[in-house]
């Protein structure tokens, strides 16, 4: 499966007062890793969304687990992977490491949609060419 790893030292504006990364900054952080596994795929965002004439990739299902705090300085690693792909949506994997330590993971689920008159947008089947660059096939 397509997997893409990103550096990233903790900044001050990251921490909470007690020094330690509040919760928020790591879904923020895991969505950049989402949008850097398209452009591993081959597609920056907004290319892939016009290649495929699609309407974006909404966030359904999230969730995270904390194991080890994170501080200000620390260099962590985030690297983010496909788990699985279904017809519709896609679920991605989040490890985010301290030394190689496992501090947080993080999981979600994403729906292809497509631009819909009525709706604003609707599911629809992933395209085959996305499919096969998300199992690390293209």
């Amino acid at each position: 499966m397509l997997k893409s790893t990103l550096s990233r030292r903790v900044e001050w504006g990251d921490c909470d007062p007690a020094g330690i990364v509040f919760n928020p900054q790591f879904f923020r952080w895991f969505d950049h890793g989402t949008t850097m596994l398209y452009e591993a795929a081959g597609w920056p965002k907004q290319e892939m969304l016009k290649r495929f004439d699609a309407a974006g990739c909404p966030l359904v299902d999230t969730r995270a687990v904390f194991k080890a705090p994170c501080r200000y300085g620390d260099d962590v690693e985030i690297t983010t992977e496909i788990a699985e792909v279904k017809d519709r949506s896609f679920d991605i994997r989040h490890t985010l490491t301290l030394n190689g330590k496992l501090c947080v993971e993080g999981f979600e689920t994403r729906v292809w949609t497509v631009k819909d008159p009525e709706r604003g947008i609707k599911s629809a089947p992933i395209p085959a060419e996305l499919v096969a660059r998300f199992k690390g096939e293209g």
